[in-house]
């Protein structure tokens, strides 16, 4: 079968649409293999995979968006995803090859200073190499076998911390800046009723949120502003309600719209919270006092009404590690395994179409959100025992190293049979 380039590297435009010459007809199903497949079948399939990493070497799937990493520019095109997500498929399976696994086998020895009498086995069992979407608490907690006892204390230590005002404004602008961003290109592509609409609601959303804030306000002191009883001409006082609205409109305009789904879903759960404070005040015209006493309410109806399964609480929670806000996806979801006495490491794993560095630390660094997220909740469920982190990252052709990253360790591994 004949492959050819189909453009990936368009210059000159963050939204880019593939170039369709010939077919590429590869699926999960055609090469569909049991959970132990035959050396026979690795032989197979490793120069489909080659052939894959190397036609798309400068594309990285990252948290559902496809990335062209030579200029960060989003890549919109529906066949590349699936042939992205085909490749991984494969590499997944691949992981089980004899070959790989020694590989990993080396690397987990060298990160336990040699000892023995560890597990030195990872990513062995088909369940362990699956990939897995972090968007919600309850996902992050059924990983870590949270209990029900746990998980409520976890609720109510993040509760307050993740809740501020600070924190849920900020949560709002960066999904609707985010949406902002990528509605503008659309209308510069190919617009519709829905994302002029949209666009408007956003900007209108946005200025509704600029209002909200009296962190920057110059024109006086703050403190010595009077209630708004005491001022003459002041305007009418505002809601979180008009934000809700607004809010609901703007999910019906995109709802059709697939290439932003993942920010109609973001605010689908931040409207769980605008419901929950939508009497609360929103005006810069009212006194400090005021201002702080709606600010507070804010905080207080968001940390007594948020569950712990709730969407809201965990984009806040998002929002509150790592200042943005789209789910983490996991390439290969691994497992945690024992390392000695009351400690263990826990093993993820991203699959990279190239070993160039600017690639290898993206994956580093998605790597590191993901189990630094994992590590977070396990701290604050007081579980027993500390918890080590360890990414993996594999790449056909690789040179194999390990690296360090805000203290953890990371290796890259080569694809090769």
């Amino acid at each position: 079968m004949a492959y050819k380039h189909v453009g990936i590297c368009l210059q000159g435009s963050r939204y880019y649409k593939a170039k369709h010459n010939e077919a590429l007809h590869l699926t999960v199903m055609l090469y569909h293999c049991p959970a132990e497949p035959p050396n026979a079948w690795y032989e197979k399939v490793f120069p489909k995979i080659t052939r894959l990493s190397q036609l798309y070497k400068n594309v990285d799937l990252i948290d559902g968006r496809l990335v062209n990493v030579k200029d960060d520019s989003v890549v919109i095109d529906e066949r590349v995803e699936s042939r992205m997500r085909t490749f991984k498929s494969f590499v997944r399976v691949f992981l089980g090859c004899p070959s790989v696994q020694r590989s990993i086998q080396k690397n987990v020895v060298a990160s336990l200073g040699g000892s023995k009498s560890a597990p030195l086995i990872c990513f062995d069992k088909p369940s362990e190499r699956e990939p897995l979407v972090v968007n919600s608490l309850t996902k992050v907690s059924n990983y870590l076998k949270v209990s029900a006892q746990q998980r409520k204390s976890v609720r109510l230590t993040i509760c307050p911390q993740v809740t501020q005002h600070r924190i849920w404004t900020g949560a709002l602008e960066e999904i609707l800046n985010g949406l902002k961003l990528e509605i503008d290109l659309l209308n510069d592509q190919c617009p519709s009723q829905g994302t002029k609409m949209g666009r408007q609601i956003v900007s209108t959303c946005l200025k509704f949120l600029a209002d909200t804030d009296t962190s920057n306000d110059l024109d006086s002191m703050s403190w010595m502003k009077l209630n708004s009883a005491k001022v003459v001409d002041s305007p009418v006082s505002s809601k979180w309600e008009e934000a809700l609205e607004m809010v609901n409109d703007l999910i019906k305009c995109l709802d059709s719209e697939k290439g932003l789904l993942h920010h109609v879903s973001k605010l689908e759960a931040m409207r769980e919270g605008l419901s929950q404070i939508k009497d609360v005040l929103v005006d810069k015209h009212i006194g400090y006092k005021e201002i702080r006493h709606q600010e507070s309410l804010v905080h207080k109806k968001l940390s007594k009404t948020l569950g712990h399964s709730s969407q809201c609480l965990f984009t806040l929670l998002l929002y509150y590690l790592y200042g943005q806000v789209r789910d983490i996806e996991v390439d290969v979801c691994g497992n945690i395994y024992a390392s000695g006495e009351k400690r263990f490491t826990l093993c993820m794993g991203r699959i990279l179409t190239s070993g160039e560095e600017k690639m290898v630390w993206r994956g580093v660094k998605q790597l590191d959100r993901a189990l630094g997220l994992f590590k977070f909740i396990w701290e604050t469920a007081s579980m027993e025992g500390a918890l080590d982190l360890q990414g993996h990252l594999w790449c056909v052709g690789a040179e194999e190293r390990s690296l360090t990253y805000r203290g953890n360790s990371f290796f890259l591994c080569n694809i090769s049979l």
